[in-house]
């Protein structure tokens, strides 16, 4: 299918450009690998320099797209995992004394409570860790900053998330969004993990404050789930430009995106639980 439109994919935004380079297999400025692990289409895309960030439109960075199919409990299990592992592979080699994982969006609107709904099921382990009780000792020290949207908090996201770090000592931020794309294959079946951080909104046009390295200070890892696409990738009706539209089973397919998120994170954070325990802990 050929895509066009706006998407916070990286992937997309490179099918996008090499169909319009007229059948390139490569662009200047942009390394991809594709693969496939635990049943799931991996796309490995890495933007080198400014040339490659003009064209595909998103900055310099590391750019992971899974893509898993029909949720189940094994779709479930292998899509947890095989983000864990991805994720891994972002971050440093020793953990920072404290990760926080900032859960955005809107509990309110369905196909924006990505973050929201992570937020539910994520192990927060900061106050656990400061306790001194042995049983934590091998625990990584976890806190969840759930922020609001401006319209119902009065305060940017990211103003909320940096003052929210500030006051745990977070050295390390997971951004958790909901994202837009053009593929409808692709809506709530699709998880991209970056290093370059995210702009909320900016998939529909409402850009608000940037997280990133640079606004916050300390490394953002953004993961993102798109669950919208615009109208106009559809049809060339430009009538449509203004509409976005969602899979007509956007509440459980979210939802299911949600919990492969937060125990993809749960795992990667703290490796030496499985699946089960994790489960057990949250209650």
């Amino acid at each position: 299918m050929v895509i066009s439109g706006r998407t916070d994919l990286a992937s997309e935004s490179l099918q996008l450009s090499l169909d319009q380079a007229a059948g390139a297999r490569a662009l200047p400025g942009i390394r991809m690998q594709q693969s496939r692990e635990e049943g799931c289409h991996i796309c490995r895309v890495e933007i080198t320099d400014p040339e490659g960030s003009r064209r595909l439109g998103k900055p310099q960075g590391q750019y992971v797209t899974l893509q898993f199919s029909t949720p189940d409990p094994d779709t479930f299990s292998h899509a947890s995992r095989l983000l864990s592992r991805q994720l891994r592979s972002f971050l440093p080699a020793g953990l920072p004394d404290c990760v926080c994982v900032a859960a955005l969006g809107n509990p309110d609107i369905t196909p924006d409570a990505l973050g929201p709904l992570a937020a539910s099921q994520i192990l927060v382990t900061r106050h656990l860790k400061q306790s001194g009780d042995p049983l934590f000792h091998s625990f990584s020290s976890t806190a969840l900053c759930r922020a609001g949207v401006l319209g119902l908090s009065g305060l940017e996201s990211a103003r909320q998330i940096s003052a929210f770090c500030r006051e745990v000592n977070a050295g390390l931020v997971i951004a958790v969004d909901a994202l837009a794309g053009t593929d409808p294959e692709g809506l709530c079946r699709s998880i991209q993990i970056c290093d370059t951080g995210i702009s909320p909104g900016s998939g529909v046009g409402n850009d608000r404050q940037a997280l990133s390295s640079t606004t916050l200070g300390i490394p953002v890892i953004a993961i993102g789930v798109p669950t919208v696409l615009d109208a106009a990738s559809l049809s060339p009706d430009s009538g449509l430009r203004s509409l976005f539209v969602t899979p007509r089973t956007i509440d459980s397919d979210v939802r299911f995106a949600a919990r492969v998120i937060a125990y993809g994170i749960n795992l990667a954070l703290q490796p030496h639980l499985d699946l089960e325990q994790i489960a057990s802990l949250l209650g």
